[in-house]
């Protein structure tokens, strides 16, 4: 049986595989125990992945702001 990297896997759940090799890893997940948790687990992470939300401190906000403002032109 066909050993598959953690990439191979990685590729695989984002389809970016071949027709061939898409085929070859679904079948080697339904056989392979070690492979199939190794599967679900880099799937589990990569859904905790998509659900991260980061916006910027307020801190940084506002110094980005207050940047704008010192160097903004002042209209006659």
């Amino acid at each position: 049986m066909t050993k598959y990297s953690t990439e191979e896997l990685i590729l695989f759940i984002y389809g970016e595989t071949s027709e061939d090799q898409t085929k070859d890893i679904s079948k080697a997940i339904q056989s392979d125990w070690n492979l199939r948790e190794k599967y679900q687990a880099l799937k589990e992470s990569m859904k905790g992945l998509n659900s991260i939300v980061r916006s910027p401190r307020q801190q940084t906000i506002n110094a980005i702001l207050e940047y704008a403002k010192s160097t903004a032109e002042v209209a006659p």
